[in-house]
């Protein structure tokens, strides 16, 4: 391979890597990556049978603790 085409790869690439990191760091800048929401949405979103399917787990985990609680 001939030095110039390697140099032109170099500079190519290198190029491509400066652009994808000010890409990067105006994303970041500009809060693309906050999820402020994340956890609102996920209640929000939720149906009535997986609220009712966890009241039922943490009640039968409750139960086990009473069960399983042995005062010393």
């Amino acid at each position: 391979m001939d030095s110039w085409v390697v140099s032109m790869m170099l500079g190519a690439s290198l190029f491509l890597g400066a652009l994808a990191l000010l890409a990067f760091l105006w994303a970041v800048k500009n809060g693309q990556f906050d999820d402020e929401e994340k956890f609102l949405n996920a209640t929000k979103f939720d149906s009535v049978e997986d609220l009712n399917d966890a009241i039922e787990k943490e009640k039968k985990k409750e139960e086990l603790k009473k069960q399983n609680y042995r005062p010393e």
